[in-house]
């Protein structure tokens, strides 16, 4: 496991976020899913600490499993993540006009997201760890 040292923080923030096509449609065939990979890639020039540990595309939903950073909104990461890959595939692929024929975009409205985390014998460590670590700093006298 890394952890990630930025400025003013050290962090392994990774999440296990899912979400489906609207309707539960069945769109997402081998090309689709080639193209939405790319698309997935070309968002993190933007985003260069966004860290892809794992992506899965099934017909109808996509799985991620992500590093993101603590200064940003699980939720705004989401909702980057979906207007880019919508408006981009539905330029892209026509047959999407015909599924979708309203603007609301290929993805459903919420997602699924949990935390992916280390284990409590490693935490108890690492807390353990910090008094050694911390000796010989400076002490204040009050």
């Amino acid at each position: 496991m890394r952890l990630i040292k930025s400025a003013h923080s050290v962090y392994r923030t990774q999440y296990h976020i899912v979400w489906v096509t609207r309707f539960r449609r069945k769109i997402l065939n081998k090309g689709v899913r080639e193209y939405l990979k790319t698309k997935l890639l070309e968002v993190r020039e933007y985003y260069p600490d966004w860290e892809y540990i794992a992506v899965g595309i099934d017909i109808d939903h996509i799985h991620l499993q992500m590093v993101i950073p603590p200064k940003y909104a699980v939720s705004m990461v989401v909702e980057t993540l979906k207007k880019n890959t919508s408006r981009h595939m539905s330029k892209k692929f026509r047959f999407l006009k015909e599924v979708y024929w309203d603007n609301e975009g290929i993805w459903s409205k919420g997602f699924f997201v949990s935390t992916v985390g280390i284990d409590e014998a490693i935490i108890c460590r690492y807390i353990q760890s910090q008094e050694k670590e911390d000796t010989g700093q400076t002490k204040f006298e009050f």
